[in-house]
């Protein structure tokens, strides 16, 4: 036989289930009140984690530690002025540890918060400092090259009078030169499958974009040689003249001018020429 139960002891069921979670609720509760997390650190004053972590770096070259006081500096403490020094500490001791990537997300981060500090020239020049070590060498891919080259000229127009300026300037040149020896590993490759077009496309990259750096003086050789081997004898004997007069010691003009030479004709500038008008254009020529 089925029994009914009456509303009253339904409701009764009721709130006897509730009670019954209520209770296991307030018991769980009870443990996270009552029970430390052994992984909760408790907050620190700013100045003492500052410290600690500058201990950290500067006595025990303990970069990965000083880092974490750093950052908990500015996780626990944002917009103060501790915060805003610790974020520049911890893109630095990124940096030295070798930790790019953390190095360039800090530095941003400052520069993006306190643009007029006087210490901003100093974030973006690590932002390039970071970029600049990871160049590979001219067989790899550049891109690393190329955002050196741009994070430090940020540091030469914004902050041009900051002490940083300089050395971001030689740090640029030097960037620049991989780059252009890029172009001519590939141009020489080109050259050497004798697929002349393409080799002379390279190497107007670097008389045209990298006229400063060191490779210039071989890409003007490789050009008239180039230029030579399709027939095209008055190209050459340009490249030939802007390079003896810009560049009259150096070891390729010697070769360009043998290379002329055998074709019975002397350097010559045709001044409607690409190469002069490159030259001209920044007074080189």
């Amino acid at each position: 036989m089925m029994l009914r139960v009456r509303g009253s002891q339904r409701s009764g069921c009721r709130l006897r289930a509730l009670a019954g979670c209520l209770a296991l609720a307030f018991a769980l509760m009870g443990c996270s009140l009552f029970h430390k997390d052994e992984d909760y650190v408790p907050d620190t004053p700013a100045d003492r984690l500052y410290n600690e972590g500058l201990f950290l770096l500067n006595d025990k070259q303990d970069y990965k530690e000083a880092a974490k006081k750093f950052d908990q500096v500015d996780r626990e403490n944002p917009y103060s002025d501790w915060a805003r020094k610790a974020l520049l500490m911890s893109a630095y001791t990124y940096y030295q540890s070798g930790q790019y990537d953390e190095c360039i997300n800090a530095a941003k981060r400052y520069v993006t918060l306190h643009p007029a500090s006087p210490d901003a020239a100093y974030a973006q020049y690590l932002i390039g400092s970071s970029y600049y070590d990871q160049i590979l060498d001219v067989s790899r891919d550049q891109e690393r090259a190329d955002k050196a080259i741009n994070a430090f000229q940020d540091v030469v127009h914004k902050y041009p009078d900051s002490e940083y300026a300089l050395s971001a300037k030689k740090k640029i040149e030097m960037a620049r030169d991989q780059l252009a020896g890029k172009e001519m590993e590939v141009g020489r490759f080109y050259l050497k499958k004798r697929d002349f077009l393409g080799a002379i496309n390279r190497f107007k990259v670097v008389v045209t974009q990298y006229q400063t750096t060191r490779e210039v003086e071989e890409a003007l050789e490789r050009l008239t040689e180039a230029y030579i081997a399709l027939g095209i004898v008055g190209e050459a004997q340009t490249a030939a003249a802007v390079l003896g007069h810009n560049f009259p010691d150096s070891p390729w003009y010697k070769d360009a001018y043998q290379l002329v030479k055998g074709q019975g004709v002397e350097p010559s500038e045709d001044k409607s020429s690409w190469i002069s008008r490159a030259f001209k254009k920044i007074g080189l020529g």
